[in-house]
C-alpha cells in the first residue's frame, strides 16, 4: 500500500525556506488548467495541499465522500509530482491536524512565503478560515477567479440587477445566446428553450428492463491508502466502504463521460425523473462528482453532449434537459451561493424547528422510498435529483425538519457535494427556506407523487392515497398537516391556492384525525440532534 509523500524538498537551503507564493490546491480545485497554474514558477513557488480532520467532521461526512475527496487528491498530487513539481503535501497519515489554519501554521515552520495564493473556494468557511489566517500572520493573500465555470466573472451580479425575481431559466437563456450552445443563430434548438415537458417518463410495471452494467473503477493502490485512512481516523462516520467504484483522477471521468454519453444520455432525458427499486443509476451519468472536484469542465461535459446530438445519437430532449443541469442549474446556484453568503446559514423562512429523524443516518426506516434512497447514499454516496427532491427533501419538508440540520445532512452524505452547489439546492429548492428566491412555491407532495414516478410503493407497508388510517402514507399525513400549518400564507398562492381549497374542503372530523395521525407519525420516528462537530 503506498502512502503519499508530505513534501518535496525545500526551495532553498534557507530554514524556513523563502519562497515568492504558497499555492493552495484544494479538495474539489484538482483541474490542471486552473488559473492558480498561471505564471507559476517552480524555482520560487511552491503549491501546497492538505488533508485535516475538519473537512471529515464539521459535518460527518459519509466515508465514502472523505474517501471519493483523498483519492482524488492523492493521485492529482501524483500528478504534479510526475511532472516535478514542487508540492507540499500534508496527508493525515504523517500529521493528524485539526483545520486548514492547524495545516498552514505547521507550513509556516517550513517555509517563509512572501504571499498565499488561492482560488476562490466552493464554501464560504473553507474562506473565511484562509482570510483569517492570513490576517493573523500578516500573510498577503492574492484571491483568484475560478475559470472552472462559464459563467463569466461578474456576470451574474450584473444580470441580477433590476430584476424581482431571479430565474434560473432566463439565466439560462443568457448563457445560451452568449456561449452559442445548442443555439440555430439566435434561436434555440429546436424552437424551443426548454423540453422539460418531455422528461417526466415513468417505467412501466416491467421497469426500466436490462440496464448496461454501471461503469465503475477498482480501487489501485492510492484509492486503498485513501479507504484505510478514512477507516483509520473515521470509523464511526456514517456509510459504509464495502463497494468504491467512483472515478478518482482524470482519465477515469473522461471515461466515465464517454461511457455516458453512449449508453445513458439517449434514455436519460425521457427518464431523468424515475426511480426503480433496487436501481441506484439507471441513466443518470454520475459526473457531478468529477465536475465539482474539477476533474472534468463543465464545456467538455456540455461539448461531448451536444457532439453526440449532432451526430443523430441522441434525441433533443435528452441533450437539453441534460445541458440545462449543467449550464442552467449549475451554474445558477454557483451565483446564487456567493450573492447570499452568509444570509443563507440563517434562512429560515417556514420557521421549520424540528429534529432531522434518526434514520436518515442509518437508512433504518419502514418507509420503503426512504430505505431505498438512504440506503444508496450509505451505500455509495448517491442519488440522483429526484431522489433528492421530492423522497429525502420532500420528507424533511414536510418533517418541518430545522434548515440547517438537512443542509448538514446533505453536504455530509453525498460524494459530489460541495457547499456552494448543495447549500441552495437544499435550503432554497428543497426546503424552501429562503421564502421563494429560488423556487416559486415549495416542492410539497403526498405519497402519491412517489407512487407515480417509481415502484417503491408496491409491497410498503403504508398506502399514498390514505392520509389518516392506520395504514395511512406518512408523506400524505404530513402534506396535509404542512398545508394547515401554513395555510394562511399560501390560501392566495397562484400555484398552492387550490391545494389550501382541497384542504378546507375536508371535514373537521377527517382533519382531526389527519392531526391525530400526524402524532403517530412523529412518535414513531425518533428524532434526535445528531452531533456535529
Amino acid at each position: 500500500m503506498t502512502k503519499p509523500a508530505t513534501k518535496t524538498a525545500p526551495i532553498s537551503d534557507k530554514s524556513p525556506a523563502t519562497i515568492r507564493r504558497l499555492c493552495v490546491i484544494l479538495g474539489d480545485q484538482l483541474n490542471r488548467d486552473s488559473a492558480l497554474f498561471d505564471d507559476f514558477d517552480s524555482g520560487h513557488d511552491l503549491l501546497w495541499m492538505a488533508e485535516v480532520q475538519g473537512e471529515s467532521t464539521h459535518v460527518p461526512s459519509n466515508k465514502q465522500r472523505s474517501v471519493m475527496f483523498l483519492a482524488a487528491m492523492r493521485h492529482f498530487a501524483q500528478s504534479l509530482r510526475d511532472e516535478e513539481l514542487p508540492l507540499h503535501y500534508i496527508s493525515l497519515d504523517e500529521l493528524c491536524l485539526r483545520d486548514f489554519s492547524a495545516a498552514l501554521a505547521a507550513t509556516l515552520a517550513h517555509y517563509q512565503p512572501a504571499q498565499l495564493r488561492l482560488v476562490l473556494p466552493g464554501d464560504y468557511r473553507v474562506l473565511q478560515a484562509f482570510r483569517g489566517f492570513c490576517a493573523e500572520h500578516h500573510l498577503p493573500l492574492e484571491l483568484l477567479a475560478d475559470n472552472h465555470f462559464i459563467a463569466q466573472p461578474g456576470e451574474f451580479t450584473a444580470w441580477q440587477k433590476g430584476k424581482k425575481q431571479w430565474r434560473m431559466e432566463y439565466w439560462y437563456r443568457q448563457l445560451r445566446k452568449r456561449s452559442g450552445i445548442l443555439m440555430r443563430g439566435d434561436q434555440p434548438e429546436g424552437g424551443e428553450w426548454n423540453y422539460d415537458k418531455d422528461n417526466r417518463g415513468t417505467f412501466s410495471a416491467q421497469g426500466p428492463g436490462l440496464l448496461d452494467a454501471a461503469l465503475v473503477f477498482p480501487a489501485d493502490a492510492v484509492t486503498q491508502s485513501a479507504i484505510a485512512t478514512i477507516e483509520r481516523f473515521f470509523p464511526t462516520n456514517p456509510g459504509n466502504l464495502i463497494s468504491f467504484g467512483w472515478p478518482v483522477n482524470r482519465n477515469q471521468a473522461l471515461q466515465l463521460l464517454d461511457f455516458f454519453i453512449d449508453k445513458n444520455l439517449p434514455l436519460f432525458g425521457e427518464y431523468q425523473d424515475a426511480m426503480w427499486t433496487n436501481e441506484p443509476w439507471l441513466y443518470h451519468s454520475r459526473l457531478s462528482t468529477a465536475l465539482n472536484l474539477k476533474l472534468l469542465s463543465p464545456l467538455e461535459v456540455i461539448t461531448a453532449a451536444e457532439r453526440a446530438y449532432q451526430k443523430g445519437a441522441v434525441p433533443l430532449n435528452a441533450v437539453e434537459g441534460f445541458i440545462r443541469q449543467i449550464l442552467g442549474w449549475r451554474e445558477y446556484v454557483r451565483g446564487l451561493y456567493w450573492s447570499l453568503m452568509p444570509q443563507w446559514q440563517t434562512m429560515n423562512a417556514l420557521d421549520a424547528q424540528h429534529n432531522l429523524p434518526d434514520f436518515y443516518w442509518t437508512g433504518a426506516v419502514d418507509m420503503n422510498c426512504l430505505a431505498q434512497s438512504i440506503k444508496q447514499v450509505l451505500d455509495h454516496g448517491y442519488g440522483h435529483h429526484i431522489q433528492r427532491l421530492m423522497v429525502t427533501g420532500l420528507f424533511a419538508q414536510l418533517w418541518q425538519v430545522q434548515p440547517q440540520q438537512i443542509h448538514a445532512w446533505y453536504l455530509a452524505m453525498y460524494v459530489d457535494a460541495v457547499e456552494w452547489v448543495e447549500l441552495p439546492n437544499v435550503l432554497g429548492m428543497s426546503q424552501y427556506a429562503d421564502g421563494g428566491i429560488m423556487a416559486s412555491k415549495p416542492y410539497i407532495a403526498t405519497g402519491r407523487y412517489i407512487a407515480k414516478m417509481s415502484n417503491y410503493c408496491d409491497g410498503c407497508v403504508y398506502q399514498p392515497d390514505a392520509a389518516e388510517t392506520e395504514n395511512a402514507c406518512p408523506f400524505t399525513t404530513l402534506y396535509w398537516e404542512f398545508l394547515a400549518k401554513h395555510r394562511e400564507k399560501f390560501v392566495k398562492h397562484p400555484r398552492l391556492a387550490l391545494q389550501v381549497k382541497h384542504l378546507d374542503a375536508q371535514s373537521d372530523e377527517k382533519r382531526r384525525a389527519i392531526a391525530k395521525r400526524a402524532e403517530w407519525v412523529r412518535a414513531h420516528y425518533p428524532a434526535n440532534l445528531y452531533p456535529t462537530t
